[in-house]
């Protein structure tokens, strides 16, 4: 089955929101490493190069589909951030965005019944749960402890 035309429209558009996220947490990443918070910096480096896999998984099963993938424009992301926990909220704001547009996907997959797009699609939703709970975890944590743990954070956030 050849992906319809709104489902190669949606992969588009989702290939473009996770290359975007990849930069806002590259963004965030050479904030924390100008900050010297090495550990927060590394975190989200490899967050930011999560979010490029799932890109280019995305747009290898869209191809694989016969979908139509094309690489738009990125926006630019914002560069100035607070404190970490500022940060995290951020964070864990833009993972509940994400969640809601995977499930976009997911009610375009159904109603085009397109049964493979809808599979695919539901390991990125167990992913969002676990990376909306990862983040809320953390917000949790620098909220309970306050700055005086950001070091500690910071240390353990490093060796993810």
């Amino acid at each position: 089955m050849i992906l319809s035309k709104k489902l190669s429209e949606a992969f588009n558009a989702q290939v473009n929101a996770e290359m975007w996220s990849s930069n806002l947490y590259l963004s965030m990443s050479v904030y924390f490493q100008k900050e010297g918070l090495n550990g927060f910096a590394h975190w989200m480096r490899k967050q930011a190069d999560e979010e490029m896999e799932h890109a280019h998984k995305m747009i290898d099963f869209a191809i694989d589909r016969g979908g139509n993938i094309t690489i738009g424009q990125i926006n630019v992301v914002p560069t100035a951030w607070g404190n970490p926990l500022e940060v995290f909220e951020h964070v864990y704001k833009h993972e509940t965005y994400v969640s809601e547009l995977i499930d976009k996907m997911v009610d375009i997959a159904e109603a085009e019944k397109d049964h493979a797009v809808r599979d695919f699609l539901f390991g990125f939703v167990r992913e969002q749960v676990e990376e909306e709970s990862t983040a809320k975890a953390i917000v949790d944590e620098l909220k309970h402890y306050g700055e005086c743990h950001f070091g500690i954070m910071d240390h353990k956030l490093g060796k993810r």
